[in-house]
């Protein structure tokens, strides 16, 4: 009889009167990729921190190799050769690849720290696997996918022979994501044993030999992707079918609401990643920006919504420049931001649900009379929002940190579209959601662009991209190299411009229009 290298037997937990885990049973098996799936909130990350020890269980019991053991702590877990690559990396930025990699656990010479020796490891650590890395490099100089390396290379050092790795695509664009399970794959014929965390069904599909499933804190079934396909996975998770495809009527473009005319952006560098970028989006359309990330997406939206300085042209709302209008201004002005990264700008994690409902408007009635806040305002507001928005919590007044994912991006959707913007910009919406969360953030878009908002939308999803928009522009090196109407191009058109190949022969008509006119103008050739 084969024996489960860790088994979870009736293991249940509590917070208060909550219960979490309900007397799960679950196995993993050696040399197998396990995939765990399910709704935020519905116990995934608890259940994973019981294995690696930041949790204990209530009642029920833990194997390890056949063998009952209490994990009481990571040290223990890693000691069993259990290691856990985070959603949110748990790197020292200004530290190198090999100091993040041997921190805790440096080899020394006399007494003292041997860098070379440390460098050494690595290099072996990423010969064997394949995992490419520069050990002298700093973490934060690091693109997110190489980041995500030197995690997996971190738990591989201390012997992990069991890799769990929680969201690993979250942030990572669908290149990063081959590369990934291309590594997975190879440490798993290794002998590793890997455990996925992962809301994305295609990808279960695509690296997932075992499929575990779970809905309100138990497990709801077992499958193998050869036996299910994608909608049979979301029936499974949320208990109903899931529309993956949104149906949305055309678009009617009425006034315009957003003017973007040769707009210069520098990044913290000093570097212009925005360059001469020109686009309008009217009300009641969704106009999508596809890219690659890196490609200067981040530094457009900064400087759309007041947080980074523009170098040269223009932003109009409605006819009123924002160009250099501050967060509040541009706030004020009718702009609201869902940002890309929920828990850094989208919520004060420390502050309850509450106050971040208010976040941004505090200052206004009915939140505010003469400096003074209105607390029966606030409440009032909060818990209308979180009723109309399905933000799930046992009460206003916890703080943000304590919502799972889906219920944190919830709530920042309850906050931005509260304010009845001109216009919405959402950046990487459903990142990290479960496909009943998708759904959800999908419709409320939807509602936005029918009630005659303007909407733009920055996403790295080509499905997201191709499901909502009405008009497809593709960034590239801070550029707007093609336009598409909704339906127009496949995804690898998409991506062919998003790789680079419509921003080459954008700069070959470029550089032929200059020369023409040189021509006419009499200039002679260089």
């Amino acid at each position: 009889m084969r024996i489960p290298i860790i088994e979870l037997r009736q293991v249940s937990k509590s917070f208060g009167t909550k219960t979490v885990l309900d007397q799960v049973d679950m196995k993993i098996y050696e040399g197998e990729i396990s995939t765990i799936i399910g709704k935020s909130g519905t116990g995934k990350s608890v259940l994973l921190k019981h294995i690696i020890g930041l949790l204990g269980p209530d009642s029920g019991t833990i194997l390890f190799e056949g063998e009952e053991v209490r994990i009481r702590s990571p040290r223990q877990a890693i000691s069993l050769g259990i290691g856990m690559v985070h959603q949110h990396f748990m790197l020292v930025e200004p530290f190198t690849v090999a100091e993040n990699i041997v921190l805790g656990q440096e080899p020394s010479k006399a007494s003292v720290i041997d860098f070379d020796a440390a460098k050494t490891f690595v290099n072996d650590l990423s010969e064997r696997y394949g995992l490419r890395v520069d050990p002298d490099a700093r973490i934060q100089d690091l693109p997110v996918g190489m980041q995500q390396r030197v995690e997996i290379l971190k738990a591989l050092y201390r012997g992990a022979r069991i890799l769990i790795l929680d969201e690993p695509t979250a942030v990572l664009t669908p290149q990063e994501v081959r590369e990934l399970f291309s590594v997975v794959r190879s440490l798993v014929e290794e002998g590793l044993t890997a455990v996925f965390i992962t809301h994305k069904l295609e990808e279960v599909i695509n690296i997932a030999d075992r499929v575990v499933v779970m809905r309100d804190g138990a497990i709801v079934g077992e499958t193998k992707p050869k036996d299910t396909d994608e909608a049979g996975l979301a029936k499974m998770m949320v208990g109903r079918e899931v529309v993956f495809r949104v149906e949305k009527p055309p678009s009617t473009c009425g006034d315009m609401v957003l003017t973007v005319k040769d707009l210069v952006v520098q990044d913290s560098r000093g570097i212009e990643t925005v360059r001469g970028l020109s686009f309008d989006v009217c009300a009641g359309e969704i106009v999508s920006i596809a890219g690659v990330s890196g490609n200067g997406q981040a530094e457009l939206i900064e400087a759309l919504t007041g947080l980074r300085h523009v170098s040269s042209g223009t932003i109009t709302l409605k006819g009123r420049d924002i160009t250099h209008a501050s967060a509040r201004g541009s706030i004020e002005a009718g702009v609201s931001h869902v940002p890309e990264d929920r828990l850094r700008r989208g919520l004060v994690l420390e502050f309850d649900l509450a106050e971040n409902i208010i976040l941004g408007d505090h200052r206004r009635a009915p939140y505010a009379k003469r400096g003074i806040m209105q607390p029966a305002a606030i409440t009032r507001t909060t818990e209308e929002r979180i009723e109309a928005y399905d933000v799930r919590t046992p009460s206003i007044r916890v703080s943000a940190s304590t919502l799972s994912g889906g219920n944190q991006q919830k709530l920042i959707l309850a906050r931005e579209l509260g304010r009845n913007p001109d216009l919405l910009i959402a950046a990487q919406p459903t990142r990290g959601l479960d496909v009943g969360a998708i759904e959800f953030v999908h419709s409320e878009i939807i509602k936005e662009r029918d009630a005659g908002k303007a909407v733009l939308l920055v996403s790295l999803e080509l499905d997201e991209v191709q499901s909502l928009a009405d008009r497809v522009l593709v960034i590239f090196e801070g550029q707007i190299v093609k336009e598409f109407v909704a339906g127009e191009a496949t995804d690898e058109e998409l991506g062919y411009h998003m790789t680079g190949g419509g921003g080459r022969k954008l700069a070959e008509d470029q550089a032929v229009g200059i020369a023409d006119q040189q021509a006419e103008e009499g200039v002679p050739h260089a």
